[in-house]
């Protein structure tokens, strides 16, 4: 039953897959559950499929030659005097 989850065939596809297409060709193996356990044993019962690699993120380097070509801002909520009362602050900075 390993090799035949193992196989060339069902090498990307999860044991309820592989199941219902054994059982759409008239095979019983065993049971979807005892798929997984019999993966498990081996150390297979990872994500069968082939993975992206994502590429690493790079931080965009913002250069500003001169005014108005890069601007920042942030919004802060603020405790105000009395229970409920907020203050936001909004800051708009040209870099």
């Amino acid at each position: 039953m390993l090799d035949q989850l193992n196989s060339e065939r069902f090498a990307d596809q999860s044991p309820r897959q592989v199941y219902s297409k054994l059982l759409d060709e008239g095979d019983y193996l065993c049971s979807v559950r005892t798929m997984y356990r019999v993966l498990a044993d081996n150390q297979s019962s990872r994500e069968r499929r082939n993975q992206l690699k994502h590429p690493n993120y790079q931080k965009p380097e913002l250069l500003a030659t001169g005014p108005n070509e890069v601007w920042s801002w942030d919004i802060t909520k603020l405790k105000g005097p009395e229970k409920w009362t907020y203050y936001y602050l909004y800051v708009i900075l040209d870099i």
